[in-house]
């Protein structure tokens, strides 16, 4: 809850930074789904956790080409069919992972297209941990992660006028983490990887 509190205030501070400085501010809405897996070494893990995200940005254009923009959002990370072992049987399991966090990721975002309705946005991001367990036994894992991640984000996607202030949007959006997420040492890193398609809504908060 802690995390929670200093994160979002962060993010409204930010928020309120922008939109005091000359320029169009936008807020936005948005829900994702969310297919999140991770790497270990030169492995990709093939089987993908499916979940979701959901959040709040704030976007401040400093012109019509360029703007930066920060988010704070729910993502369900994790994986699926991972193992897990009973050390009183050292019997090895099946199970899923879901690591679930607070992202707050900072973009430099670029309007295109003849309208500008189009945009490519990429910076980094860091994720507060929020909750970790596996599905076979219910075990709670938080102790046996990183309490923050950390990495880059790239996204694309188009927004469509609904009216003179009021835009919905659609987007395609990948995070890769460079920090390693296990807490305990192990050969290789573990880092976090994500995909999602999310849709929302963006507000014109120009004075």
């Amino acid at each position: 809850m802690k995390k929670l509190i200093i994160a979002s205030l962060l993010s409204v501070s930010a928020f309120q930074a922008f939109s005091q400085q000359k320029g169009s501010f936008e807020l936005g809405l948005n829900v994702g789904y969310n297919g999140a897996t991770v790497t270990s070494g030169s492995q990709t893990n093939s089987s993908y956790r499916n979940g979701v995200n959901f959040g709040v940005s704030g976007d401040y254009f400093f012109s019509d080409r360029w703007s930066i923009k920060a988010r704070l959002s729910y993502d369900q990370k994790g994986w699926a069919k991972g193992y897990i072992q009973d050390l009183s049987t050292n019997q090895s399991f099946t199970t899923d992972y879901k690591v679930d966090y607070l992202t707050v990721p900072v973009l430099a975002n670029w309007h295109f297209g003849k309208k500008r309705n189009w945009y490519l946005n990429f910076g980094p991001y860091v994720g507060f941990l929020l909750s970790a367990k596996e599905t076979r036994f219910e075990t709670d894992l938080k102790t046996m992660f990183q309490s923050v991640d950390a990495g880059l984000d790239l996204g694309i996607g188009v927004k469509i006028p609904l009216s003179t202030q009021t835009k919905l949007f659609f987007e395609l959006d990948g995070q890769a983490g460079v920090m390693d997420i296990n807490k305990f040492y192990q050969e290789n890193k573990l880092l976090n990887s994500r995909s999602s398609i999310n849709i929302g809504f963006v507000f014109d908060l120009k004075k």
